[in-house]
């Protein structure tokens, strides 16, 4: 039996497809860039910066972090010619809230010892500053070996409360 979430997915897409006429676009984006952001649900990429379907690689994880990007990046910029690198982070992230022994221990208390052991020595990768946060993906990706010098790369902040981004670096 399908769930809710599973039978809204096809309803919806009944609908989207009913009207689909962009099915012709090329596999590079358009606009030849990347963005890397939070999957935080009160973020719309597209919407909040201005992308439309085509233009640009969008690759969300738990915090916009650039090292669990780093494959999705190489790939867009090496296989698909991406030319520009945009990291958004934002505020009210779930990634300030917390550090890897808090993680680890809610694994261990809710999901019990073989998940911690599964898990032993993962960094989630949380950061107590936003825009420090921002400032380290940034250097991270420009020290990269692995992203080119020819690569543009800012550092973003998306402010939940207002849907404003403001440059960081």
């Amino acid at each position: 039996m399908a769930s809710s979430v599973q039978k809204n997915l096809v309803e919806s897409n009944a609908k989207y497809a009913s009207s689909f006429t962009q099915g012709d676009l090329a596999l590079p984006p358009a606009k030849k860039y990347a963005v890397v952001t939070c999957m935080d649900a009160r973020i719309d990429p597209a919407a909040a910066y201005g992308i439309s379907l085509g233009d640009a690689h969008v690759i969300r994880n738990a915090g916009g972090n650039a090292r669990d990007a780093i494959r999705s990046l190489v790939i867009s910029e090496q296989l698909l010619a991406t030319q520009e690198i945009l990291l958004v982070k934002h505020t009210g992230c779930g990634m300030l809230t917390f550090d890897n022994t808090a993680a680890h221990g809610v694994v261990e208390k809710q999901l019990g010892k073989e998940a911690a052991s599964e898990l032993a020595g993962l960094d989630f990768q949380p950061f107590p500053d936003l825009e420090q946060g921002v400032k380290d993906d940034v250097e991270f990706l420009n020290s990269s070996k692995a992203i080119p010098d020819s690569v543009t790369i800012s550092g973003w902040v998306y402010e939940v409360e207002s849907g404003k981004v403001r440059h960081v670096v």
